[in-house]
């Protein structure tokens, strides 16, 4: 490669004349190629890194992605494993402790510690601070509510222990055969009353039913009532010892008798349309203690976890009370 050859205009000759530049001119054209090189180089490589971001950022905003749709994840899979334990508090105060009269776990000794925001504040400095923290504390919350409810069942076991006879006695199944919850027609609580179209305590349940339907005792114990009762027809009462009576009202046929041992699952009438009624149905009581208990925390030994929340559903509906 030839080296490259300067000329300068000469106007007094009207000719070219040939220039030798210094060294130092040399060095300077050198260096000034040089610098705008490294200015074009260092703007380039600037521009890649501010639009499309170094390969070091691009792996920590994967990174990071990825742990947001982890916690998102860990967050679903909390929120369902509450739902659950949830749904295990309700039968543990409504059910299994009303059964073994026990009290109810009290609800901040559940919820003690929970919602304490010194517990978080390293948190707070993370980037997602409010998913990190949010999900941390669903994750304490179900630890403290797992430990809760594993001394509450430890405490059931040792209340249930020595008590065999007694739960032979108490009302444990549905007064009709319910499987497929298809009877129930109207739960315990505040009800439109379908004669006198006032609201009034409907103190049992009712279950719809073809005339002639087998009713069953629920529990063990002694037949105390029979007979016609105003308003209620036909009825038989049981009193099962600790407390617990039921009743079962609107009869068609009675097929005990007062005085008589009856046991759980025992056929003791029909269902039928008597006494105050808009249609064939049983009305069934649970009374503890002389008073209405909601008869649907009496049905543990007919109803899973599922088929309970779904019997509470039913049981609201106000538009089908028959009594």
């Amino acid at each position: 490669m030839s080296k490259k050859v300067f000329y300068i205009y000469n106007p007094k000759t009207l000719t070219y004349e040939r220039v030798y530049p210094s060294l130092r001119q040399r060095i300077a054209v050198v260096l000034r190629h040089l610098l705008v090189g490294s200015i074009l180089s260092v703007v380039i490589i600037a521009g890649f890194y501010f639009w499309l971001g170094s390969p070091k950022e691009e792996i920590l905003k994967l990174e990071n992605e990825q742990m947001k749709t982890q916690y998102k994840l860990l967050s679903k899979r909390v929120d369902a494993a509450l739902a659950v334990m949830s749904d295990l508090q309700q039968r543990d105060d409504n059910m299994y402790r009303v059964v073994l009269q026990a009290e109810p776990v009290n609800a901040e000794v559940r919820d003690n510690g929970i919602y304490n925001p010194s517990r978080y504040a390293d948190l707070l400095k993370m980037s997602d601070a409010q998913l990190v923290v949010s999900t941390t504390q669903k994750v304490d919350n179900l630890t403290r509510q797992v430990y809760v409810q594993c001394n509450s069942m430890n405490e059931l076991m040792k209340l249930a222990q020595g008590q065999e006879e007694r739960i032979k006695h108490l009302p444990a199944i549905q007064p009709v055969a319910n499987k497929d919850l298809k009877r129930t027609a109207s739960g315990y609580g505040y009800r439109v009353d379908p004669v006198y179209k006032t609201t009034k305590f409907h103190e049992g349940m009712d279950f719809a039913a073809n005339i002639g339907t087998p009713v069953y005792a629920t529990g063990n114990g002694r037949v105390i009532e029979t007979g016609w009762q105003q308003g209620y027809g036909n009825t038989v009462v049981i009193d099962h010892g600790y407390d617990y009576k039921t009743r079962y009202a609107h009869l068609n046929k009675i097929l005990v008798r007062k005085g008589q041992e009856v046991i759980r699952g025992e056929e003791i009438a029909e269902v039928g349309n008597t006494g105050k009624s808009t249609g064939p149905h049983l009305h069934y009581e649970v009374l503890y203690k002389g008073k209405p208990e909601n008869p649907i925390n009496y049905y543990f030994f007919d109803l899973s976890p599922e088929d309970y929340d779904r019997m509470i559903q039913l049981a609201e509906n106000q538009g089908r009370v028959m009594d």
